[in-house]
């Protein structure tokens, strides 16, 4: 794609073969409040680098795709609130328009695959919405994991979302939904789900082996890597569940709906659980960069 603009660094290790691992800026422009944002951004870099892979944060600056942010880039996205939230079907928009926004795990996956980037991590992949079955809210991470061939690590699906339903549109869509060491499927900010691990691998080399499978098979899209929150950082599921519905129903109330639910949702869950959530998430999106490190490694 001509939009696309990769930066020196990750020319360079794309170029020569070494492990890289896209990683998104939603949750820097409208997950985090600023500066949490653009210091949990850095770390995950970070982090990616002392596993030993090249970090590339995507985003679209002035209609341009740019794959891998400087760090006056980085600090741009962080700080500038008029960042549009680009899923797939808003890439072309802003990309035609000269606008600027900050890309959805969907997004994400899509301009990574066209980069050449083969993992990705993020916090928690979108799915289907508690009330879906009026809303029709289910988010396009789903579609796009069955159609673009990259491996996601997250820790679950978001938790204000309906996790077992969003596991049977997975398998539906024939994604692989596998969770690491652990034969339950996590909650994002919570360890446990009560709902079984469709399926499970122990190790960074297994999941490459199966992303390797997949792509020697013909089959098409992703490979999703439900990687459990550390242990000392999680919140219980019972105790989130409670905040969880508590934030929906005055979401409900105020008709928040659309883009603006989950960032609305995600702000009212803050300040509802005194700021435990955002540090939760801060522990989570470290721990997924780290092993999608290690899996990239095996990839090269």
């Amino acid at each position: 794609m001509n939009a696309v603009h990769r930066s020196a660094e990750v020319a360079e290790a794309l170029t020569q073969r070494l492990p890289v691992v896209a990683l998104e800026s939603t949750i820097l422009a409208h997950g985090m409040p600023y500066p949490r944002n653009l210091e949990t951004a850095r770390a995950v870099e970070a982090d990616v680098r002392a596993a030993g892979a090249v970090p590339a944060t995507i985003a679209v600056l002035d209609g341009t795709i740019h794959v891998g942010l400087t760090p006056a880039e980085l600090e741009r996205v962080a700080r500038d609130g008029a960042m549009l939230k680009l899923s797939r079907a808003d890439l072309a928009y802003a990309v035609g328009t000269k606008r600027s926004g900050a890309t959805t795990v969907a997004a994400t996956m899509f301009c990574a695959h066209h980069a050449g980037i083969a993992v990705f991590a993020t916090g928690g992949i979108g799915g289907v919405h508690r009330g879906a079955h009026e809303s029709m809210d289910i988010s396009a991470d789903l579609t796009e994991l069955s159609r673009t061939p990259v491996v996601v690590v997250c820790a679950g699906a978001k938790a204000i979302l309906d996790i077992a339903k969003t596991l049977e549109v997975l398998e539906t869509l024939g994604v692989p939904a596998i969770v690491y060491r652990s034969d339950e499927f996590p909650a994002f900010w919570s360890r446990r789900s009560g709902l079984p691990a469709p399926l499970r691998l122990d190790d960074a080399r297994s999941i490459a082996a199966a992303y390797r499978s997949a792509r020697a098979l013909g089959l098409e899209g992703g490979l999703l890597v439900a990687n459990p929150i550390p242990a000392q950082s999680e919140i219980p599921y019972e105790v989130m569940n409670a905040v969880i519905e508590t934030a929906i129903a005055q979401a409900r109330s105020e008709n928040i709906g659309g883009k603006r639910l989950t960032p609305w949702l995600l702000d009212r869950i803050y300040a509802l659980t005194q700021g435990r959530s955002l540090d939760a998430n801060v522990a989570l999106i470290r721990n997924n960069a780290t092993l999608a490190a290690q899996i990239a490694k095996e990839l090269v």
